[in-house]
């Protein structure tokens, strides 16, 4: 007779889950190639390590995603292998305070640098094209 488990209290929730479906299900990327691609090309890194993307990621585990400009330092608080809404992916996950401080300054810094730029409110007219033109000739000479 075969021996039988005993079900667990967290029947329904895994132990572990690939790193790229959690990363899809957190929300971070768009879509799970997406989540594979950036594990792939070093945008995520597990315990500071580049992992696989079938590396498998455990409550407790600490990340860091690069994506795009912006770098997240995270923890994984829970593990779910279907995407939600914002708020449970949220939950899925608990940011560092510095990670947190260190967006936030790098958002605002983008944006002062943006702030002196002022795109022109039509083309230029003849005259303004010459002078952009001769400006271009000095760098010539």
């Amino acid at each position: 007779m075969p021996a039988t488990t005993a079900p667990t209290a967290n029947a329904g929730v895994p132990a572990s889950i690939r790193i790229d479906v959690w990363l899809w299900a957190a929300r971070f990327f768009r879509t799970r190639t997406l989540a594979r691609q950036a594990v792939e090309h070093g945008k995520v890194e597990l315990g500071g390590q580049r992992p696989k993307a079938s590396r498998a990621v455990r409550v407790g585990d600490c990340l860091r995603i690069a994506r795009g400009e912006e770098v997240f330092v995270v923890e994984v608080a829970a593990l779910t292998d279907s995407r939600g809404p914002a708020p449970v992916a949220q939950a899925l996950y608990r940011e560092d305070d510095a990670s947190l401080k260190a967006r936030d300054e790098a958002r605002l810094a983008r944006r002062d640098a943006q702030a002196g730029y002022r795109a022109p409110e039509h083309r230029p007219d003849k005259r303004a094209r010459r002078l952009i033109r001769a400006l271009g000739d000095i760098d010539l000479s």
